[in-house]
């Protein structure tokens, strides 16, 4: 060992001013070794080894002649402090970030603790990993950038507020989106919501009305009706406060109408608690009574397929339209027609920025993680002329799939992964925890309606009885069920929290539920007189069509005076003379399209098509027709749309008709058919004053999207009274190109026609299919037309225009 003189010597050579401290420290080393910092126990040790390079700290500033000093002291310079200080603030920075980006992981969010929740370290979010220690916990940091509002606090306040917001029981995941000012408003509503929109006691008593009577209802039923199907909301009784809030800070927001779309799960309660259908109707309908009129010519459906729409007014005076959309047992077939629904409808009330008209969809957990549909649904919102301003999607995932586990459903923590094709925030929400449900409702709602973009809240929750009422659970799933048997069901969770709160007092809940009971028995003894009166079947747009009827349905006459026909020709054709560089075959082809309008001669398919097209816009009539390569037309035969050679410019001659003609919408879809025939189709249940046509590359393509054409397209009407003239163009015809393109398989078309609900044609002229596709539309009723378009002879001639 060295002795003191040396020592000092050395310290102050190294040191400077901080040579005494350090000699302190040395000696404090002497006497306890495990009371210095562990660097300072190497540099102690390396001089007792007589090392001649003495190897200090890393973190000495010896150019400055600056010493940091370890944890474990006080003796610090103000520099040295102020060092620290930075130091820690970065570290605290960084801390707040990362949580931003993954504290999701560590959240909360199942109800039934199934779930494993992994380690901080496992994660590197532990304030270890930051180089954070408890001796640091009261230091006063500054971050880079605020949280809460707030940029300086002590270093154990800022760890609360972090872990508090982003690892409770809401998982938020946002990191994945590329646009920096939605994050930075997500992260700013997010971080500062509770002190901005504090939830009054008035709320909170309405919440848990809201679940206690919902309860009430879904056990109501159970008592009442044993075994009957229903497809209960128990266990996830938190959508309805989600759907409450988004639709209220939809109307908020300036929304007027609200499209809904979901499977059965909950459908009831949704029906009866949001849409307010009453409930001596639904009990009725339990009873086995019909849901519709007796005079209607119908089959009907199941009880928890079935829409419906109302009006609801707040106590503000707000008010806003709200449809429930009918659907089959298909999982998430609905989600296409929806978006196509909303669209149409902002169309309608040219509602382009669309604020006036949203769009809300409701998810299983397996089955958005399954079908493929979700997916091309997500895309409709990405892309021109499905875009509809962004959906709400909420996912009530009850962790099971039929009997399938979560890990068979999917992989990987969460169901939703699908969402960020898209880049949609997701919000994961322990499903019983009712304030927070709401407050991620809000958020999703506002951002849908700032940005027009899709959102994901995943509603984390269980699955009270099996798959339906009468299936038994734990054949499959022994463990869950008896964490589920071990549930209290959200309502008294809620309750006993505002028990405790001191906002209800210890009643409540018994007597609610009492009340609420006696309100059930009397709809229930009403339900026995009840009857239908009315069903909204040809309302609204649809006031002037009518149900097919034989003997009173009625045809116009679909032709057109020949010198109309000249003049719209003549329009459609000639190309601008500004318009720098066509194609010289579409040059050549719109001449000879001229010649045969002029000539009464000649008149192809493609041709005929325009026509038919050009008439009905000039007389006031939208038409919409998309499809994979609608634009040019698969085989180079409609060219309804010409690309300046030069500049890529789009000329579209049926815009350019007249100043008050309707709009000639032509989009070439990206490649689906599933998500875009339902998309059309939505559109075509909603405006029965346009032609919406979809158009299959090969008319065989349609296969892929079977089951809009059997659960939709041949089926809506008698099912749900919802009728359909959308239009399918499907090319047809063998021609040695292989099954894949040789037919669009008209004996399936066929063999779904029965009781008038649909048409199929094949049409033997270009006359035939002019005079077809304006029927369409003059006529006082309206049913899906199925044309199978040919192929190579789309440029044979039809006969002379009669003058």
């Amino acid at each position: 060992m060295k002795d003191s003189e040396t020592l000092s010597k050395q310290f102050s050579q190294l040191f400077s001013l901080n040579g005494v401290f350090v000699e302190e420290l040395y000696n404090q080393y002497l006497e306890d070794p495990a009371s210095v910092d562990q660097t300072w126990q190497r540099f102690f040790e390396s001089l007792e080894e007589g090392k001649r390079f003495v190897r200090a700290p890393s973190w000495l500033h010896y150019e400055n002649k600056i010493l940091h000093v370890s944890r474990e002291t006080s003796q610090e310079t103000p520099k040295a402090k102020s060092d620290k200080v930075s130091d820690i603030s970065g570290k605290m920075s960084s801390f707040v970030r990362e949580y931003r980006e993954r504290g999701h992981n560590l959240a909360s969010i199942d109800p039934l603790g199934i779930e494993e929740i992994p380690q901080k370290e496992d994660l590197r979010l532990d304030l270890k990993s930051f180089g954070i220690y408890p001796q640091d916990m009261k230091s006063s940091v500054t971050l880079s950038s605020e949280i809460c509002g707030i940029d300086s606090a002590s270093v154990e306040d800022i760890v609360k507020m972090t872990e508090e917001i982003y690892s409770k029981n809401i998982g938020y995941e946002f990191s994945h989106i590329d646009n920096f000012s939605e994050k930075d408003w997500l992260k700013d509503r997010i971080e500062n919501f509770d002190k901005e929109n504090a939830i009054s006691l008035e709320e909170k008593k309405e919440i848990l009305s809201a679940l206690v009577q919902v309860e009430t209802f879904e056990q109501f039923l159970q008592m009442r009706f044993p075994g009957a199907k229903r497809f209960s909301i128990e266990g996830a009784d938190n959508v309805i406060v989600a759907t409450r809030k988004i639709i209220r800070t939809l109307v908020d927001e300036g929304v007027e109408e609200v499209v809904l779309g979901m499977p059965h799960r909950g459908r009831l309660s949704i029906l009866t608690k949001v849409l307010n259908k009453p409930y001596k109707a639904m009990l009725s309908e339990f009873q086995g009574n019909l849901a519709h009129p007796e005079s209607l010519d119908i089959s009907g459906d199941v009880k928890y397929h079935l829409g419906s729409s109302s009006d609801l007014k707040f106590s503000n005076g707000k008010k806003v339209h709200m449809s429930l959309v009918a659907n089959p047992s298909h999982l998430e077939a609905v989600n296409p027609v929806v978006v196509g629904k909303v669209r149409a409808k902002q169309d309608y009330l040219g509602d382009a920025d669309r604020k006036k008209v949203a769009g809300v969809l409701f998810h299983g957990d397996a089955a958005f993680a399954g079908q493929g549909v979700v997916m091309e649904s997500f895309m409709l919102s990405e892309t021109e002329g499905y875009n509809a301003g962004g959906t709400i999607h909420v996912v009530v995932n009850n962790q099971v799939g039929f009997t399938a586990t979560g890990k068979e459903i999917h992989k990987g923590r969460y169901t939703t992964e699908v969402a960020k094709i898209v880049k949609a925030p997701i919000f994961h929400v322990n499903g019983n925890c009712a304030e927070d449900v709401a407050k991620v409702a809000v958020i999703a709602a506002q951002y849908r309606n700032k940005y027009k973009k899709d959102v994901v809240i995943d509603l984390v929750c269980y699955r009270l009885h099996g798959h339906n009422e009468i299936d038994e659970p734990r054949f499959t799933q022994p463990t869950m069920y008896k964490k589920v048997s071990e549930q209290e069901t959200p309502a008294k969770i809620y309750f006993d929290k505002l028990v405790g709160e001191g906002v209800v007092d210890a009643s409540y809940y018994s007597s609610a539920k009492a009340e609420y009971k006696k309100f059930l028995d009397k709809a229930l003894k009403d339900a026995e007189k009840y009857k239908p009166e009315k069903e909204e079947w040809f309302e609204g747009l649809w006031k002037d069509f009518m149900h097919y009827s034989e003997g009173k349905s009625e045809d116009k006459n679909t032709g057109v005076p020949a010198g109309k026909l000249q003049e719209l020709g003549k329009k459609i054709v000639t190309i601008p003379s500004n318009f720098i560089k066509a194609h010289k075959i579409v040059v050549r082809g719109y001449a000879k399209r001229e010649k045969d309008i002029f000539s009464g001669e000649n008149i192809d398919w493609a041709t005929a098509e325009s026509l038919a097209f050009a008439t009905l816009v000039s007389e006031g009539t939208k038409v919409r027709l998309s499809g994979q390569d609608c634009k040019r037309g698969t085989f180079s035969q409609r060219h309804s749309v010409v690309k300046d050679q030069e500049s890529g410019e789009e000329f579209v001659g049926l815009n350019n008709i007249s100043k008050d003609q309707a709009n000639f919408e032509v989009i070439n879809s990206f490649l689906s058919e599933y998500g875009v025939m339902g998309f059309e189709y939505g559109y075509s249940i909603t405006d029965p004053n346009a032609l919406v046509l979809w158009e299959g590359q090969f008319g065989d393509f349609s296969n892929g999207a079977q089951i809009i054409i059997d659960q939709f397209i041949s089926s809506a009407e008698t099912k749900w009274m919802r009728a359909s003239g959308l239009v399918l163009l499907l090319p047809h015809g063998y021609e040695g190109q292989g099954p894949e393109h040789s037919s669009a398989r008209l004996e399936r078309y066929l063999q779904l026609c029965a009781e008038n609900n649909m048409q199929v044609v094949n049409c033997t002229t270009p006359a035939n299919y002019f005079h077809v596709l304006r029927r369409q539309i003059h006529r006082n009723y309206r049913k899906p037309l199925i044309v199978m378009t040919p192929k190579s002879l789309l440029r044979n001639t039809g006969r002379q225009f009669r003058q």
